[in-house]
């Protein structure tokens, strides 16, 4: 196996492993988790990927999330990022699940609305735009190690509001159903994540987090989004452009990730699964008391 560092410091190309090997070969297995804990975004090239084997490659690394209520394929362990329906007509501007992936291109973390947030996340190419459709990365690790001491001390210990309204009301407060909204009420987490593996710190914010417990409301919004702005400013940011069979692997506990936009007129589909964190240790480190 070959390692690529991508630019600017963290992402990294793994070359010479395919997703099967991660399931049939714990030095593999190893290899590729070691990569995943120190780099937090894993690319792998021209994968023959279906849904069985980026389930089997996903559950090697913990128990996968089932799709929260209101999404497509709901229950599964499958999110299908598209705008492709059912049968085959791309969806308009207005269409529900246009605006969803209007959403999903505001800066965010996986998962971090849940009562059980997400160590990481899977997502492969299954058909491309011609245009547009990059996803972009920042790492929050890297972000907390470019603040000066004092202000780390001021964030340290501050706890962060999530919620998946915070994030959908931004694009359209219709956006949400009502079921949605009864079934994933806001969470509490710590504002900063320590990884157990390596003991490195890294802030844990994004746009699902829209408040500061014990901030002004407005004080607290605007200390989130001047994180965000500082650890998003390019070249700071990695900008994956997507090649079919590609399978990029990522820590959602040290990145911030964000969908740009392609044309209405052209096809796409990714297919997401999620790993959660709840079997991992440090979670402790992150829930509030």
């Amino acid at each position: 196996m070959e390692l690529v560092p991508l630019p600017p410091g963290f992402a990294a190309e793994l070359r010479g492993v395919d997703l099967i090997d991660v399931v049939s070969s714990d030095a593999a297995y190893l290899a590729v988790r070691e990569a995943f804990e120190e780099h937090s975004v894993v690319l792998f090239r021209n994968q023959d990927v279906s849904d069985d084997v980026q389930v089997a490659f996903s559950r090697a690394f913990g128990p996968l999330e089932r799709t929260k209520v209101g999404s497509l394929a709901a229950g599964t362990l499958y999110v299908r990022v598209t705008n492709v329906a059912a049968d085959g007509a791309l969806f308009s501007a207005t269409h529900r699940q246009a605006l969803v992936n209007r959403a999903n291109q505001l800066w965010h973390t996986d998962s971090s609305f849940k009562a059980t947030p997400a160590l990481a996340s899977v997502l492969s190419a299954r058909i491309i735009s011609e245009d547009g459709g990059e996803t972009e990365f920042a790492s929050t690790r890297l972000a907390w190690d470019r603040l000066p001491d004092s202000r780390k001390e001021e964030l340290r210990d501050l706890v962060a509001v999530h919620s998946y309204a915070n994030s959908r009301d931004q694009i359209d407060p219709a956006l949400m159903t009502p079921e949605e909204r009864a079934a994933l009420p806001p969470v509490r987490w710590r504002l900063v994540w320590r990884n157990p593996a390596n003991g490195r710190d890294a802030l844990y914010i994004a746009s699902h987090a829209g408040a500061i417990e014990g901030m002004d409301h407005g004080e607290g919004r605007a200390l989130l989004a001047r994180l965000i702005d500082e650890a998003t400013h390019e070249p700071r940011t990695y900008i994956h452009r997507w090649r079919t069979g590609d399978v990029v692997l990522w820590d959602n506990r040290a990145t911030m990730h964000r969908g740009r936009p392609w044309p209405e007129t052209q096809a796409r589909l990714m297919v997401r699964t999620t790993i959660s964190a709840r079997d991992v240790d440090g979670l402790d480190q992150v829930r509030p008391n």
